[in-house]
């Protein structure tokens, strides 16, 4: 199926529909982190969001997208646990169903909360052809419209609308730092920056245990084939085709950062700035840490994409 790439009009449009439902979410500064690194930090705080993380932006977007026929069959998604989270909430805001197809050993925080927002659960082998088959099965039974966490035109446009919000607060922002793993948040904020501030530098910060979208634009094809190693949970999805191609065409610099550079920057950021994000997004941090002379006097967005840690199984 061929998703095409939202333009800036559909990522304003769904930042008008999101309103009533989304977080406006806060942005930190640390002069201590600022003179560490020797550049203006930013960080934008999705960890805050509904549901803990930026997912809740896109899905909003998709189920509010949706005709009334379409709505009355619910929705379905296969997810690891913030997305999947966010589309039970957003479902519950119109009052649809949401099925959601959760992979086995996926981090049992996430999975408690799509329980508590009210989502029917499907289990699965930890596999995306067992995904997205489970997914067909329930679309066929139901009648269901699948929301793909990060290769949807609307949910991508949802997630463009992190980058208007983030500019309006932090102008003159040099460049943005977001986590990439199937590049759906990627995608949006590249096309909604640049719509804004063409010159903006837009980097994707990917594990290096699953960095197959730096290896997909070095080879000039995507990989299609990976074996994700990583303790970044959330950042273990291929690159959907359309969020490739969004990163060709905005020039986004993809930056790798091993677990354990990660792991460091996130303990930073909960002794910094008090705040619990996931190891994925610590990701955002840990490239500047690695590039500290590459983004040296410059005034750098990061996006701190989610807060749903289990507590009970920190990384370190």
């Amino acid at each position: 199926m061929s998703v095409r790439l939202p333009n800036p009009d559909e990522i304003r449009d769904a930042a008008a529909r999101i309103a009533p439902h989304a977080v406006v979410t806060p942005v930190l500064r640390h002069e201590a982190l600022d003179a560490m690194v020797g550049a203006q930090l930013y960080f934008k705080c999705e960890n805050l969001q509904r549901g803990g993380a930026f997912k809740f932006r896109g899905a909003c977007n998709a189920v509010w997208s949706l005709s009334d026929d379409e709505a009355r069959h619910g929705v379905v998604t296969h997810s690891s646990g913030n997305h999947g989270n966010a589309l039970a909430m957003a479902a519950a805001t119109r009052g649809v169903t949401a099925h959601v197809i959760v992979p086995e050993g996926a981090v049992r925080a996430k999975v408690e909360a799509i329980e508590r927002a009210g989502a029917t659960l499907h289990r699965c082998a930890p596999s995306i052809a067992a995904r997205e088959a489970k997914a067909a099965e329930i679309q066929q039974a139901t009648g269901a419209v699948l929301v793909h966490p990060y290769a949807d035109t609307r949910v991508m446009a949802g997630q463009g609308t992190l980058a208007l919000e983030f500019l309006r607060q932090s102008e003159g922002l040099d460049a943005i730092i977001t986590p990439i793993g199937g590049g759906g948040l990627q995608a949006g904020c590249a096309i909604a920056a640049h719509s804004i501030s063409p010159d903006i530098a837009m980097y994707g910060a990917e594990p290096s245990g699953a960095a197959d979208a730096a290896q997909s634009l070095a080879q000039g094809a995507r990989v299609e084939r990976f074996a994700p190693d990583t303790v970044c949970d959330g950042l273990r999805a291929l690159v959907g085709e359309p969020n490739l191609q969004a990163l060709r065409d905005h020039r986004v610099a993809v930056v790798t950062v091993s677990d354990a550079e990660t792991i460091a920057a996130m303990r930073m950021l909960w002794q910094t700035l008090k705040l619990v994000v996931e190891v994925s997004s610590a990701t955002v941090l840990a490239v500047v840490l690695q590039q500290r002379e590459h983004f040296a006097g410059r005034r750098v967005g990061l996006v701190l994409t989610g807060g749903n840690v289990d507590i009970d199984a920190l990384p370190w």
